[in-house]
């Protein structure tokens, strides 16, 4: 990946305008990029070790496996709406939205078609999913940085 800087190991940070610029994944993996950090982390499918936080292999669990901070006030019980993402590719590698996530966000601040809870949404296919953390929603402050609004 041209232009990366390795953060952690297996996480690295590009240009958000280079997502598409990316190589397709590998046969049997999984990448997901956090936007608008261009936080990308890849691995095997059903590899993923669960941190209990959401579903398992969930947006959030994915986050919580790489140290990529998404709020979760609930602790990632679909309580609450600050784990909220927008999907902007993969979501048909995600699992369907069920009734109990859908009246959730019908309380989400910004509600877009593409609006998931990261709690809820589990990748259940290999492939490449990109999601974006809205910027109402991202708590610096938590996070040790500084407003980039």
């Amino acid at each position: 990946m041209a232009d990366t800087m390795t953060e952690k190991s297996n996480v690295k940070t590009i240009d958000p305008a280079k997502v598409k610029e990316l190589e397709p994944v590998a046969a049997n993996m999984v990448r997901v990029v956090f936007l608008p950090e261009g936080k990308v982390m890849e691995y095997e499918h059903g590899s993923l070790p669960y941190k209990h936080h959401g579903r398992p292999a969930s947006i959030l669990d994915v986050a919580e496996n790489f140290d990529v901070f998404l709020d979760h006030a609930c602790g990632g019980n679909c309580a609450c709406t600050t784990c909220h993402v927008v999907v902007k590719e993969g979501a048909n590698l995600l699992n369907e939205m069920d009734d109990d996530e859908a009246d959730r966000l019908d309380m989400a601040a910004d509600l877009q078609l593409a609006s998931r809870l990261g709690c809820q949404a589990v990748v259940e296919k290999p492939g490449q999913v990109v999601v974006e953390i809205p910027s109402w929603n991202r708590n610096y402050v938590s996070e040790g940085g500084s407003s980039k609004l």
